[in-house]
């Protein structure tokens, strides 16, 4: 499972027009499944999602996690995050989990961030979603649960 972290003022993500989930300050996960990801893989992202310091104490700092500030959640389900890009121009997404897998894949980990004491705002999965965010920082990670067994 790959995501990709923002650290944000606030965000918001839109399906046909309406807003499916909004949050003030701070973090917005792109979450997409590889082929093979499992439980295993989601617990990791969640895990390090929940624990992600990236909030400044009061010395500037990056020291705090999302409770210490509390902050928002936002997980949004990326497949293109699973693009391979090393032939031609056009991405291959042979690499990403079918649908129906990566849709279980995708709940189990915001049930993970649940677990862990964080309400997770989502957009919609397989949907054509429009996502606005501004950046605070910016702060943008990427975490891969495969470089880290």
């Amino acid at each position: 499972m790959r995501a990709v972290i923002q650290r944000v003022k606030e965000a918001c993500v839109r399906v046909d027009g309406k807003v499916t989930g909004a949050i003030g300050k701070g973090l917005v996960v792109f979450a997409g499944v590889e082929k093979g990801d499992t439980e295993e893989d989601a617990e990791y992202i969640a895990t390090k999602v929940v624990g992600l310091r990236v909030f400044e104490d009061t010395e500037g700092k990056m020291n705090l996690d999302l409770k210490a500030v509390g902050g928002g959640l936002l997980v949004v389900s990326q497949f293109t995050l699973l693009g391979d890009l090393r032939k031609g121009r056009r991405p291959s997404f042979d690499g990403a989990e079918g649908p129906q897998r990566a849709e279980a894949l995708y709940r189990e980990l915001l049930k993970r961030i649940e677990d862990m004491g964080i309400s997770a705002a989502e957009g919609v999965f397989q949907a054509h979603m429009e996502v606005e965010l501004v950046n605070d920082g910016p702060v943008t990670l990427i975490v891969d649960s495969r470089k880290a067994f």
